[in-house]
């Protein structure tokens, strides 16, 4: 495989680590072209059993022939950036996680009916921007079985560098994609379950969601939450209850609560 020693911050090829922002990276223009970047050898183990390819890696010298030495081996191909730690962490301006980051291409979006076709639990993320309660919403759908999550156009983008960390590669795992209209979902025969305080709100326990055959989980954004017209179309509007006047928790833990209530039984 093609191992090139950096001693420049400006040799070809290592600005996909450094100089190109997310949005850059996502390449919206030509989503065919569109790469992220994956931190830590584990991590980048599970995006490779899932499928996704990689394209090169930087990482420190010693990690050629240690913690990144399997993943190197598997994929020749694919070119290897390596330098001193120091000049890494001046490349890409933090000490790199494990010492090693990995860019690999972006995939096509699947398909609506793709990922909720067999599904009967699946997580809605709408309008949720903070990519560390992405990545954590995605680790408890997936340790909590959920079938799939579909996101709002207004979320943040799964395979954000950080998001990924976060989930430890649970965004890999669990299959996803963009929702443009909720009626998609009714068309599937699944009833949208918002999670809201209000007047109407019906308790996360009560039976009736728990023998609903197809269920989505509506999550919205921090601060905020959901928008009215996402409540009022709801099949049910519903509440965790809590103790000692707390209102609300945050977003990515409501979700693991409500993934654990309403899991597949």
């Amino acid at each position: 495989m093609p191992i090139i020693h950096i001693s420049s911050l400006n040799h070809p090829g290592v600005e996909v680590f450094s100089q190109l922002t997310e949005a850059q990276l996502r390449n919206r223009l030509e989503p065919d072209k569109g790469i992220f970047i994956v931190e830590s050898p584990k991590v980048i183990r599970v995006a490779i059993s899932a499928g996704y390819e990689p394209l090169a890696m930087l990482c420190e010298e010693k990690h050629i022939q240690g913690d990144a030495a399997d993943i190197i081996s598997q994929q020749p191909e694919m070119t290897i950036y390596t330098g001193s730690r120091e000049l890494l962490q001046q490349l890409t301006g933090y000490t790199l996680t494990r010492g090693v980051l990995c860019a690999m291409r972006r995939p096509q979006a699947r398909k609506v009916e793709e990922v909720c076709r067999k599904a009967k639990r699946i997580i809605v993320i709408d309008g949720v921007v903070d990519t560390t309660n992405i990545g954590a919403i995605f680790r408890s759908a997936a340790a909590l079985g959920m079938d799939g999550i579909v996101l709002s156009r207004s979320s943040c983008d799964p395979l954000n560098r950080r998001a990924v960390r976060v989930s430890m590669g649970s965004v890999f795992l669990v299959p996803w994609t963009w929702l443009d209209d909720y009626q998609q979902l009714k068309d599937l025969g699944f009833k949208t379950a918002a999670m809201a305080l209000t007047d109407n709100s019906i308790s996360l326990d009560d039976e009736r969601l728990k023998t609903e055959p197809r269920l989505a989980i509506v999550m919205g954004t921090e601060g905020d939450g959901l928008p009215k017209e996402t409540i009022d179309n709801a099949d049910y509007v519903v509440k965790i209850p809590m103790a000692y006047g707390v209102d609300s928790l945050n977003v990515a833990a409501a979700t693991a609560v409500a993934c654990w209530e309403l899991r597949k039984r």
